[in-house]
């Protein structure tokens, strides 16, 4: 059956009734009138000591007061705003006077404590690998330049003037 343009129209008008509709609701603003002056007298020292909820509503009033037009805001709550968002508190906060002390203490601390661990093991370990003698060594070079192994810089390269594989000291 084909459809003409009348029967799409009545389709289509049925189908748009049947959808519900949302209606649009503008946003009312959450604060509209300026925040008192006791919140915002002294923020610079309360803040610190007020709990999280306090803060972030306090903040949330004062971002809604400045999404209006700025010369509505009060001066204090101008400070305030500016107070919160540059002032020295959490990460900006200035360091507690015994902060470097502590560093170079702890810090004297691991290095101390690894120097034992470090002795400890030396202290206990057992002799040296069989393999880790000035003949071995030399022997393992001789079978490198058998080899040919690393002819463009190593032991089988022309002129080589290293060590090699040699890092024990001589015997005397």
């Amino acid at each position: 059956m084909m459809r003409t343009s009348s029967s799409l129209l009545r389709a289509g008008l049925r189908a748009s009734s049947m959808r519900t509709s949302t209606t649009v609701v503008p946003r009312a603003f959450a604060s509209t009138h300026a925040i008192s002056n006791p919140t915002l007298a002294n923020i610079e020292k309360r803040w610190e000591g007020m709990p999280p909820t306090e803060q972030a509503e306090l903040w949330m009033a004062l971002r809604d007061r400045m999404k209006e037009n700025w010369a509505d805001l009060t001066l204090q709550e101008k400070k305030a705003a500016y107070w919160i968002a540059f002032g020295p508190h959490g990460p900006r906060a200035q360091p507690p006077a015994d902060e470097n002390r502590k560093v170079a203490l702890y810090t004297a601390l691991g290095v101390l404590v690894s120097l034992a661990i470090f002795a400890t093991l030396r202290a206990f370990a057992g002799p040296a690998p069989s393999t880790m003698n000035r003949e071995y060594e030399e022997a393992s070079n001789e079978f490198l330049r058998a080899q040919k192994a690393e002819p463009l810089t190593g032991l089988s390269s022309e002129g080589y003037s290293g060590k090699g594989q040699v890092q024990s000291p001589p015997k005397h």
